[in-house]
């Protein structure tokens, strides 16, 4: 009859305006649950492949032949290799032996507690003689960052299905005990899927990560500084944080910048003032922040940020008050966030995070026990937190 009718219509309607992201979802969980994590290059795009070509060179850890270099930094590099075995794409990190520290540790083994569709998804760690190499997934699609400064900003639309994807990853983490504590658009890579409307979302990035069981309650100033929530600002020697909720806050920033191109509690007078910082951790403190009135942002989404940044941690909304708001729920696929409750097995020759484990061990012995102690000093705010880099700018 009637009611029949309207129920198949509206099922047909959701299948369209999801556009295949569930399907896709769990073809991705397959994927990664049958070992194959590396999406292939849609067509003709082997020949644009980012990056610098690196010279050859002996295969690492006997598969990984280099490609391209991705990235460098004081740390180590990140590089495109291909993985002989399976004649896939793969992102290899390599960090200096002499710069690991606790941080970079607490990112290898967090990270392979995680397998999830939307996490990049980690598959082995070892060493050589200058090096802690450790590979993962490799997103084909760049960062969101990087899509946001092109765009300028994104529609509501589209920022919702990157802020569902981000949540479901989210989510998922603090499930396995992990608070990320740098959730950023940098930091959310992107893979093109054919088929699909935008890429899918792949959270990245777990150094400053923390484990509820396997490591100490948060309590340090470590972050990107345009994304703290207030109680990680305002800690002290000796107090203590949720990760968990200072994640939730981080989130909603990510939101506002996909919706406005310009982060929150920043103001454009500020980029020629040495105070800047000092203006912006303050206008955090008060939650002062302003929706510019040439962005067309509706009543739910407003009522979500509202509800997402909230100075008290205890009032904040929680990640499953998110999964129950109208404005998340829209066009959501059906079984998402249940499949969250039901995480793929883990992938085939993934180490386990025993093996992860016994192998950063056996390099800190190689080294006399002489790794890095990191940094987790209140310090850390002026020192990390003095500006935002150029680089790292969206404009207003």
């Amino acid at each position: 009859g009637r009611p029949a009718a309207a129920a198949a219509a509206a099922a047909a309607t959701a299948r369209r305006d999801d556009g295949g992201w569930r399907s896709a979802c769990l073809s991705g969980a397959r994927r990664v649950a049958c070992g194959t994590m590396e999406p292939s290059l849609p067509d003709g795009e082997q020949a644009k492949l980012p990056g610098e070509p690196l010279p050859d060179g002996p295969l690492l850890n006997g598969r990984y032949q280099r490609v391209n270099l991705l990235g460098q930094g004081a740390f180590g590099s990140v590089e495109l290799v291909r993985d002989v075995k399976t004649n896939k794409f793969a992102a290899l990190k390599r960090l200096h032996r002499r710069n690991m520290n606790k941080y970079l540790e607490a990112e290898i083994v967090n990270h392979s507690l995680l397998c999830h569709p939307h996490i990049v998804q980690f598959s082995e760690v070892f060493t050589t003689e200058e090096y802690v190499c450790f590979v993962m997934e490799y997103a084909n699609g760049g960062s969101l960052f990087d899509m946001v400064r092109k765009c300028r900003r994104l529609r509501e639309t589209q920022a919702r299905w990157f802020f569902q994807q981000l949540i479901l990853a989210i989510d998922y983490c603090h499930r396995r005990g992990v608070a990320n504590r740098d959730i950023k658009l940098e930091n959310c890579l992107l893979q093109n899927e054919s088929g699909l409307p935008h890429p899918l979302l792949k959270l990245c990035d777990f150094g400053y990560s923390k484990h509820e069981k396997f490591q100490s309650a948060p309590g340090s100033r470590v972050g990107t500084p345009a994304y703290l929530a207030p109680e990680v600002i305002l800690t002290t020697k000796g107090k203590t944080y949720d990760g968990k909720t200072a994640d939730v806050w981080s989130c909603g920033v990510m939101l506002f910048v996909m919706l406005v191109g310009a982060y929150p509690f920043e103001r454009p007078e500020d980029k020629q003032d040495n105070q800047k910082l000092q203006k912006m951790i303050q206008r955090i403190l008060n939650v002062e922040y302003k929706i510019p009135s040439s962005v067309k942002v509706s009543d739910d989404c407003r009522d979500m940020l509202k509800r997402i940044l909230v100075a008290d941690p205890t009032k904040r909304i929680t990640i499953d008050g998110i999964f129950h708001h109208p404005w998340y729920t829209k066009n959501l696929p059906p079984g998402v966030i249940e499949m969250n409750k039901r995480p793929p097995p883990t992938p085939a020759g993934m180490q386990t995070v025993e093996q992860v484990k016994l192998i950063l061990a056996e390099a800190r012995k190689a080294q006399g026990n002489a790794l890095g102690a990191g940094i987790e000093t209140d310090e850390y705010l002026n020192d990390a937190m003095d500006g935002l880099a150029d680089d790292e700018a969206l404009d207003y």
